[in-house]
C-alpha cells in the first residue's frame, strides 16, 4: 500500500522543530521525500510513495510537490503548511518516517542535494544531461531500490565484521 506524497510531505513538516532552528526549505523536503521513498523500497521492498520522481538540476524532486510549494521559493516552509493530519497515517509508515527523519533530518538542503549526486539512482537517470540543464527524466525506481538495498547488505556486513574484530 503506497500513502500520499503530500502526506508524507507534511508527516516531515510537521516534525520540524522552528524552534530548535529546524526549518524545512522545498529543497529539503524533497531530498527527504525521496530518501523515504528509496529506503522503503530497499526495506520494506515496497514504494511509500506512487509519484515519480524527476532528476533535477537540484536533485530528485516530485513535480507535484514543487507546484504545492512553489510559493515558498527557498525560503522554510512553517509546519502550519501542512494541510493533513499526519497522524492518520498508519503506524507502521510513522514509524517508519521517524526512522528517516533521525538519519536524514540533521542534514541541510544542500548536503542532501550533494549526497543524491553522488549516488547512482540520480546519477544514472541525469545521464546525458549537461549540470545545469533541465531535466524531467524519472529516476527508475528499480534502481533506487537496488541501490540502497547495496547499501544497506553493506553497512550490516560492515557492522558485522567490527562485531567480530571486538
Amino acid at each position: 500500500m503506497t500513502v500520499s506524497t503530500n502526506k508524507v510531505a507534511d508527516y516531515f513538516l510537521t516534525a520540524q522543530d522552528p524552534e530548535a532552528g529546524e526549518l524545512l526549505t522545498h529543497l529539503k523536503l524533497q531530498k527527504l521525500v525521496y530518501y523515504a521513498d528509496a529506503w522503503s523500497l530497499a526495506l520494506r521492498g515496497k514504494p511509500l510513495i506512487r509519484d515519480q520522481f524527476e532528476a533535477w538540476v537540484h536533485g530528485p524532486a516530485v513535480r507535484s510537490l514543487y507546484a504545492r510549494f512553489a510559493e515558498h521559493s527557498w525560503n522554510p516552509i512553517p509546519p502550519e503548511a501542512a494541510t493533513s493530519d499526519p497522524s492518520t497515517l498508519p503506524a507502521d509508515v510513522q514509524e517508519f518516517l521517524d526512522e528517516v527523519w533521525a538519519a536524514y533530518g540533521q542534514f541541510s538542503a544542500k548536503k542532501l542535494e550533494l549526497m543524491t549526486h553522488s549516488e547512482r539512482p540520480w546519477i544514472e537517470a541525469r545521464e546525458g544531461c549537461r549540470p545545469l540543464e533541465k531535466s524531467d527524466r524519472s529516476i527508475n525506481k528499480k534502481t533506487m531500490k537496488e541501490y540502497y538495498l547495496e547499501l544497506y547488505n553493506e553497512h550490516v556486513e560492515q557492522e558485522e565484521e567490527q562485531a567480530q574484530d571486538r
